[in-house]
């Protein structure tokens, strides 16, 4: 089991999506990665993992792990921002350190 602890930037993020489906299935998939399940994932480099969520425009959401079991949640976007998503994240975790 995990903790987790969204950043305001991410809180914000995901408050902010329109398709009220979409915000369903990532809530779940939160829900599943709160109680160890992750799922398709993987590390995007300085500490900061994506999960991603092939519904749609690809959705992605950047986390770092804090401890053994406090996951800080960065901040999301879709393949299309990728890039900029990543340099947004790796940026917000080392704001942690």
């Amino acid at each position: 089991m995990f903790r987790l602890r969204p950043l305001p930037e991410f809180t914000r993020w995901l408050s902010r999506l329109r398709d009220k489906a979409v915000r369903g299935i990532l809530v779940a998939r939160l829900k599943r990665l709160e109680r160890g399940l992750p799922g398709d994932c993987g590390p995007v480099g300085d500490g900061v993992l994506e999960l991603r969520i092939h519904v749609g425009a690809g959705w992605r959401i950047y986390y770092t792990i804090r401890g053994e079991d406090l996951v800080v949640l960065l901040a999301g976007g879709t393949k299309r921002t990728q890039a900029a998503d990543i340099k947004r994240a790796k940026a917000l975790a080392a704001l942690l350190e």
